[in-house]
């Protein structure tokens, strides 16, 4: 296993320059050594955390690929910057004859079907900053349309092995090897190529996301399915969660659903949830070594004094908890995420362990670090003050999601409110609402908004709700931007 030490905090400088935020796929917080897990490896993240701020309170805003990502680049909620909450372009396709593709305009058109302000790669650019995406996209609008310099991108979505890639928008092509490392070796390349110029990489990695039969050997058996500590809301009227067709789609992706390949048609003997997890935590291990050599290139490069670092996950996975899968609900297996940031000079190893901070939040965050006034558009906020030690906790503690399952809801350090909102007229209702206690109550077992309808917190969180949900703006297909 790679392990790359990050920097003690070091005399604070005027302002770190550079940028990396390196956000992986599907990983929850709760599967990384410093958020108290005592089973999964994952060291060069802690030591990351030694040295910078991890949030205890780390929350996607949408629990879903696309939407998610298009937050973290656009500092807007996936309605605003995208028209709709799942992973399909806004804009229909006649040549498809469906509502877009679900991972980008059609290659090679030009355009920007989402992400119609201003976003973090284009504000960075403004100001002299040589941008770059390596790994995978995920955004319904090309790299090159939103203010990256170059990129690297796989052009077929969750492939370990074999993928096919662009660079720059030319020919596709199939590097050797595992997608990791073809991506680092890129990675590599863009911080040798980068001198005194500040940069913004955008760094993504696939993993710990399907297919987790398609990760190195190592971690395939680093970690005994016995010992995996499976959280107590996996069992379903006592019964550990099991679904073996879904089983399927997690070892074999698409290479199952799509193609139904005959390796695909059969699980391993005896196969079950412990096995998947502990496939889950390998592929996790594997993510977190490449966090070890991502800082061991920015040191090679000259970097590692004068570059934020932001470790990340796009969502998290339900993983059999409460007998659900993979994303798009509001429990915190689903949408509590890692966030650890190393500010050089700044961050001391402190953890923020009360402020809640969002992906809307990165985009004026890194704004904010690096000195740049933050557009009037960004509906996040900055948490600088609390990674300068400044203050705790900032005003208004809560973050707000929403998801295409249908449903919006608002997080507190210690609650999770939700309801239903109407796909057609987008209104919302009272019915099925959810309310967990999760400082009582941490696997949200029960809830609190059937089993006490008069809970005092409803009343609060119910009217912080409706009032953002009334007033945060869904995208207009008329805003839709064309290049040349």
């Amino acid at each position: 296993m790679i392990r790359g030490r990050f920097p003690d905090p070091g005399p604070a400088m005027s302002k770190p320059k550079n940028i990396v935020i390196c956000l992986c796929d599907q990983l929850r917080a709760s599967e990384v050594g410093c958020y108290g897990n005592d089973v999964i490896q994952t060291p060069n993240l802690d030591a990351m955390a030694e040295s910078g701020m991890r949030f205890a309170n780390g929350v996607t805003n949408d629990p879903l690929c696309m939407p998610a990502r298009s937050t973290v680049v656009s500092g807007q909620y996936a309605r605003t910057c995208c028209g709709q909450l799942n992973n399909t372009s806004v804009l229909f396709d006649p040549r498809r004859g469906v509502a877009g593709g679900w991972m980008m305009p059609p290659y090679p058109e030009t355009g920007r079907p989402h992400l119609p302000d201003g976003t973090l790669a284009e504000c960075l650019q403004e100001s002299g900053y040589r941008t770059a995406a390596i790994g995978k996209w995920h955004i319904h609008s090309w790299p090159h349309d939103v203010g990256f310099d170059e990129y690297v991108i796989p052009r077929t979505q969750h492939c370990h092995l074999g993928q096919h890639y662009t660079k720059n928008g030319g020919p596709e092509f199939v590097p050797p090897g595992y997608t990791m490392d073809f991506e680092l070796d890129e990675v590599g390349a863009f911080l040798q190529r980068v001198d005194s110029e500040p940069f913004f990489l955008f760094y993504n990695i696939s993993p710990p996301h399907t297919p987790l039969f398609d990760i190195p050997d190592a971690y395939k058996t680093m970690y005994d399915p016995a010992d995996m500590p499976i959280r107590p809301n996996c069992y379903v009227n006592g019964e550990l969660a099991g679904n073996e067709g879904v089983f399927r789609t997690y070892l074999y992706e698409n290479k199952h659903y799509f193609y139904k390949l005959p390796h695909t048609l059969d699980l391993p003997d005896g196969f079950d949830l412990r096995d998947l997890y502990a496939l889950y935590y390998g592929a996790t291990s594997w993510v977190d070594s490449a966090v070890g050599r991502l800082h061991a290139l920015l040191q090679e490069a000259g970097h590692a004094d004068d570059t934020i670092v932001l470790f990340t996950s796009d969502h998290g996975d339900n993983l059999g908890s409460h007998g659900r899968w993979n994303k798009t609900l509001f429990y915190q297996e689903s949408s509590s995420v890692p966030s650890i940031w190393h500010v050089p000079g700044v961050t001391d190893g402190t953890p923020a362990d009360e402020q809640m901070v969002s992906h809307i939040d990165i985009m004026p965050t890194m704004l904010d670090l690096t000195g740049h006034d933050i557009p009037d558009h960004v509906q996040g906020r900055s948490v600088a003050p609390v990674l300068r030690g400044e203050t705790q906790v900032l005003a208004d503690n809560h973050v707000f999601i929403e998801s295409e399952i249908q449903a919006v809801g608002v997080r507190t350090p210690r609650y999770t409110f939700a309801k239903r909102f109407d796909r057609t007229t987008k209104s919302i209702t009272r019915d099925g609402m959810r309310l967990w206690d999760t400082e009582q109550d941490p696997f949200e077992m029960d809830n609190l908004a059937a089993l006490e309808p008069e809970h005092s917190a409803i009343a609060e969180l119910e009217e912080l709700l409706d009032a953002w949900h009334a007033s945060t703006p869904w995208m207009n297909i008329d805003q839709y931007v064309e290049t040349s």
